[in-house]
């Protein structure tokens, strides 16, 4: 059975929700036979390439609060994440586009590595003091995930590279009903939308495969506890 989950680097509770889906996939008794996919979703798709900002800035002008009110959204949002086992740092993060980042993770997918990069964006992102915004910082991470470096900087260059494949991913999520991320799809028959507590994980996966009948995605809406960040970038704090 697969399941597909559309989550962006600078989502906050897709950092989370991926490692709450982990805990609730480890939880379940088929999980040898469960396909995870990776797919791109954008939440500031229209930032221009290079134009970065401090987090705690930018969720002040997005939420018309103070800059200690934002710290104090950025705290909640790092106790959760501390909850999860997960580093989490509320001062010194960068803000920007995160389209490079998506195509990158294209060619991790096809060259297996798909996982490895992603929890490596994800850490340097949330937990440590390296920008994914900037390009070296993406090539050294790439390598480590174990992607070739000609590769990757090729990719880097080439701004077509990949793009087709974020696109697509993108329109699909907006057909599913996709409205924020993180989202999950189960066996393309029932959808969670948020960083949901695991256990929630596991008896969505227990009903998926135990009703593996063909339907339309049904959408589980997030419930306490289960962030999410909407289309538009406004995260729940």
């Amino acid at each position: 059975m697969r399941v597909e989950i559309w989550s962006d680097i600078a989502c906050p509770w897709c950092y989370i929700g991926k490692a709450r889906f982990e805990k609730g996939l480890a939880a379940f008794g088929h999980r040898d036979e469960i396909e995870v996919v990776h797919r791109s979703f954008e939440l500031d798709p229209n930032r221009a390439k290079g134009d970065t900002a401090p987090v705690i800035e930018m969720l002040a002008r997005k939420y018309g609060r103070t800059v200690d009110e934002a710290r104090s959204m950025e705290a909640h949002v790092a106790s959760n994440a501390h909850s999860e086992g997960l580093g989490y740092r509320t001062e010194g993060r960068d803000h920007g586009n995160t389209f490079d980042i998506h195509r990158l993770l294209h060619l991790a997918k096809e060259r297996g590595r798909q996982d490895q990069l992603l929890d490596l964006a994800y850490r340097a992102n949330f937990a440590e003091e390296r920008s994914v915004f900037d390009a070296e910082t993406l090539v050294t991470l790439a390598v480590e995930a174990g992607l070739d470096e000609t590769e990757v900087r090729t990719v880097l260059a080439d701004e077509t590279a990949y793009a087709d494949a974020v696109r697509a991913d993108e329109r699909e999520a907006a057909e599913l009903g996709a409205n924020g991320v993180p989202f999950f799809v189960l066996d393309r028959r029932y959808g969670i939308s948020g960083g949901q507590p695991a256990e929630v994980f596991t008896q969505a996966l227990e009903q998926a495969w135990e009703s593996r009948a063909l339907q339309p995605v049904a959408v589980a809406a997030a419930t306490d506890g289960g962030g999410a960040c909407d289309v538009d970038g406004t995260c729940d704090v």
